[in-house]
């Protein structure tokens, strides 16, 4: 088996969180005690790359924290993605070995971080003619029941709020 060099590839400059890196970098490399970090700072971020590359889903809110003596740790946001990625582990291990990177084992580190709550501000829902006279035939099929009744009310006001979205 032929052992192939970590991938890694240069990021382009085009976010702002790319050119504050590279700001970074600059300012890494002017001082020669940090410059030494470089080269560690390049192999993280390259073994960091290949995992997501590996596990897109599951690795989006992973980090590599550590990487010696072919262990690799890594920081998980919870408990419940740690048991995930841990049944994932052989998979992600084989693939990192594909990519050159001699690792024996794989530990998992949960770290719970300040969750930052998304915007939710998104376009309105629109459902289309079609979908609002599916649902307004349905409501006229169901009997009159009180069985029923809290699902033509339900129908019914759907029917209504989307058709004074139009």
């Amino acid at each position: 088996m032929t052992m192939r060099a970590p991938s890694f590839t240069p990021f382009k400059q085009n976010t702002p969180s790319q050119k504050n890196a590279k700001g970074a970098a600059e300012f890494l490399r002017s001082h020669d005690k940090m410059a030494a970090l470089m080269p560690s700072i390049t192999r993280m971020a390259a073994l960091q790359k290949d995992c997501a590359a590996a596990l897109p889903a599951m690795f989006i809110h992973c980090a590599v924290l550590q990487f010696e003596a072919d262990q690799l740790v890594l920081s998980v946001p919870n408990a419940a993605l740690a048991a995930r990625l841990k049944q994932q582990c052989p998979k992600l291990q084989d693939e990192l070995l594909q990519r050159g990177w001699q690792i024996n084992s794989i530990r998992l580190k949960v770290q719970v971080s300040k969750i930052l709550v998304k915007s939710t501000a998104s376009a309105p829902l629109v459902l289309p003619t079609q979908a609002i006279s599916a649902f307004s035939e349905l409501n006229a099929a169901l009997e009159d029941s009180p069985r029923n009744q809290a699902l033509k009310n339900a129908l019914a006001s759907m029917m209504q709020h989307h058709r004074r979205a139009k």
